[in-house]
C-alpha cells in the first residue's frame, strides 16, 4: 500500500459509519447571489455532484436525445445532484445536455444544475499501435477546447467549470495520455481569454487526472511542467479508485485472521473501511506534494466510484470487491467523508453505460452506475426508492424501481466476503 507522507500537515479525516442509507436529498442550497460561480458550489455539500454520460445503447454513436436527457436530470435533481462532470465535446451529448439543462430551467424557474464541462485530449496517433506520447493531436484537441470556449460562451449559466483532459497525464492511459505540457498549453489559453475578457472571470479551469498525476504517486510525475500547470489552474480534480486497486495492489484489500471470526457483514464493513481510507491518503499523499512546492489549491475529486459487478480480476474468482452492497457502502461513506471536509465529489457515476465494454457485459466498466442503464435504482439508493423520492420520474418510460426486486435477503447472501489478506490475489 502506498505510504503516506508524515510530517506534512493534512487534512485528518473522520472514519465514518458505514451503512447504506439514503442520501440527503433534502439539503438546502446556502443562499448565493444571483451568479452563482464555481467558487460558490465547489466543496458545498448542498451541490452535490456526479459524472455523467447518459448513453443507453452499446455504442457511443447513439447519443442520448434531449427528452432523455430531461428524464435524467429530473431523476438526479430528486436526488439533490446539482453539479455534473462531462468527458468531450466532439459528442453531440454535451451540447444536448447544455440545451437540456436549459428547457428545464425556462419550464421550472426553481431548477438548478450546473456543469463541469470537459474537453478531451489526446497524444498524436492516439488509440492506434503507435500513440506519439511526446506530441498532442494538435487539431482534434483545438477543436475540443474552441467547442468548450463556444458552450462557456452560451451557456454561462450553466457551464461553471471547464476540465481540459480526463485522465489525459497519467501514465497508464496507455493509447492516449500527453505530457503535462500540453495540459499547460491549453490551460494557459482558457486562461488567457478570461483574462482578456472572453470568459467569465469566474469559470474555473481545471484538469481531471489521477492523483498520482497531481504529484501524489511517484517521482517521474514530479516535474516542471506539473508544477507550472499546479499554478495555472483554480482547482485540481482528482481521481482515486480504490476499488480497481484490490487486485493490483491488494495489501490494504481483504480481511485479517482477527476479522474473520466476525459476522459477514463486519468483515466487509472493515474491508471497506480501509478502501476509504486508501481513498483519503492518495488525496493527503497530493495535498501534502503540492502544499509542499508552496501552492495553494483547493482539491476536489473528479472521479471515485466503486462497480457493482465484474466478470474478471475484481469479481467472484478475483478480489470479490465488486456488488452493490460494497458500492453502497463506499458510496455512503465517500459522500460523508467529501460532505464533512467541504470536498466536492464528482461520484462515478450516475447511471451505467454499456458502451464502455461493449464485447463484455460483464466487465466491470459497464457497471459503475447508481441506477442501471434502465433505470433500476442499485441499492446504495433503496432507501430514496422507500421514501418516494423518486415518484412520479423514470427513464424510458419506466418508474423506478429497485434492483432484485428489493430483496435485500437475497442480495445480501449473494455477496462475497474479500479474502484474507494472505490469500489475496496477487500483484
Amino acid at each position: 500500500m502506498l505510504s503516506i507522507l508524515l510530517g506534512v500537515a493534512v487534512v485528518i479525516f473522520l472514519v465514518i459509519g458505514c451503512s447504506p442509507s439514503a442520501e440527503k436529498a433534502t439539503a438546502t442550497p446556502t443562499e448565493k447571489p444571483n451568479e452563482v460561480t464555481a467558487a460558490d458550489i465547489l466543496g458545498d455539500p448542498a451541490y452535490r455532484a456526479i459524472s455523467y454520460g447518459g448513453y443507453r445503447a452499446n455504442s457511443r454513436e447513439v447519443q442520448p436525445t434531449i427528452a432523455q436527457l430531461k428524464e435524467d436530470m429530473l431523476l438526479l435533481q430528486a436526488m439533490g445532484i446539482k453539479v455534473l462532470r462531462t468527458y468531450n465535446t466532439h459528442l453531440a451529448q454535451a451540447s444536448n445536455l447544455l440545451a437540456a439543462i436549459r428547457e428545464l430551467k425556462s419550464e421550472d424557474p426553481g431548477f438548478e444544475m450546473y456543469v463541469m464541462l470537459g474537453a478531451w485530449i489526446n497524444c498524436k496517433g492516439a488509440f492506434t499501435a503507435n500513440p506519439d506520447h511526446s506530441a498532442e493531436d494538435a487539431e482534434a484537441n483545438a477543436a475540443e477546447i474552441a467547442r468548450a470556449v463556444e458552450m462557456a460562451k452560451a451557456y454561462p449559466d450553466i457551464v461553471k467549470v471547464i476540465a481540459v483532459g480526463n485522465e489525459a497525464m497519467v501514465k497508464w492511459a496507455a493509447s492516449y495520455f500527453v505530457q503535462p505540457g500540453v495540459i499547460l498549453k491549453w490551460v494557459n489559453h482558457l486562461q488567457g481569454l478570461k483574462a482578456n475578457g472572453e470568459l467569465p472571470e469566474s469559470l474555473w479551469i481545471t484538469s481531471s487526472d489521477n492523483f498520482a498525476s497531481w504529484g501524489g504517486g511517484g517521482a517521474e510525475y514530479h516535474v516542471e511542467d506539473l508544477e507550472q500547470l499546479l499554478r495555472a489552474v483554480d482547482f485540481v480534480s482528482l481521481h482515486t479508485y480504490p476499488m480497481h486497486d484490490t487486485h493490483y495492489n491488494p495489501d490494504f484489500w481483504g480481511v485479517t485472521e482477527a476479522e474473520a471470526e466476525l459476522p459477514k457483514a463486519e468483515q466487509i464493513e472493515a474491508a471497506m473501511e480501509r478502501a476509504l481510507e486508501y481513498a483519503q491518503q492518495q488525496y493527503a499523499q497530493t495535498a501534502a506534494y503540492i502544499s509542499g512546492l508552496g501552492i495553494e489549491k483547493p482539491i476536489h475529486i473528479g472521479e471515485t466510484g466503486w462497480a457493482t459487478a465484474s466478470n474478471s480480476f475484481y469479481g467472484p474468482g478475483g478480489s470479490k470487491a465488486t456488488d452493490e452492497y460494497k458500492s453502497a457502502i463506499y458510496h455512503k461513506r465517500m459522500r460523508e467523508w467529501t460532505d464533512e471536509d467541504g470536498i466536492s465529489c464528482f461520484y462515478f457515476e450516475a447511471f451505467d453505460e454499456n458502451w464502455k465494454d461493449a464485447g463484455n457485459p460483464g466487465g466491470s466498466e459497464n457497471h459503475f452506475g447508481l441506477f442501471t442503464i434502465d433505470g433500476k435504482a442499485k441499492y446504495a439508493l433503496w432507501d430514496m426508492v422507500d421514501a418516494g423520492v423518486f415518484k412520479g420520474l423514470g427513464r424510458g418510460g419506466q418508474p423506478v424501481t429497485k434492483t432484485m426486486d428489493g430483496d435485500e435477503a437475497a442480495l445480501l447472501e449473494s455477496v462475497e466476503v474479500p479474502p484474507l489478506m494472505e490469500e489475496a490475489p496477487a500483484h
